[in-house]
């Protein structure tokens, strides 16, 4: 465990002056778990997490996208649709201000409700099936 988060320090070392388990840089602050939505960036990934927001009028919740740029090191090999967990440092650029500190086991640390599918790819049934079962075909209107 490093910085005082709950992450394990990467196997490979880098010579990244950013990074913060080989190079200089502080972490302080907050911590927020997310997926990668973009690696196009040179040495920085844009880090996206969804969250409910409650709509008063309607009393009903609506689904909220936050996109964080964070800077990410060379010892950790980020692809998009990771999980990952930032933390909160020092400004690095006029954008960045959050460095990846850590992967994520997506199942068990960001949950289900955060990623789209069926959770049990066994239990779709096909179009034909519901057809013959209830006697009707879609073709006939």
């Amino acid at each position: 465990m490093a910085l005082g988060l709950n992450v394990d320090e990467p196997e490979t070392t880098c010579d990244d002056p950013n990074c913060p388990f080989h190079g200089t840089v502080s972490v302080r602050g907050g911590t927020v778990d997310g997926m990668v939505a973009s690696t196009e960036m040179h040495r920085s990934v844009i880090v996206e997490r969804e969250y409910d927001v409650t709509v008063p009028k309607y009393d009903r919740k609506m689904k909220r996208r936050s996109r964080t740029p964070a800077h990410a090191p060379d010892c950790l090999d980020l692809t998009v649709g990771d999980a990952v967990r930032i933390a909160e440092t020092r400004p690095l650029s006029k954008t960045k201000a959050h460095v990846v500190v850590g992967t994520l086991d997506t199942t068990r640390d960001l949950g289900a409700s955060s990623f789209s599918g069926p959770s049990d790819p066994e239990s779709e049934v096909a179009l034909d099936e519901i057809e013959a079962s209830t006697g009707e075909s879609g073709g006939d209107a």
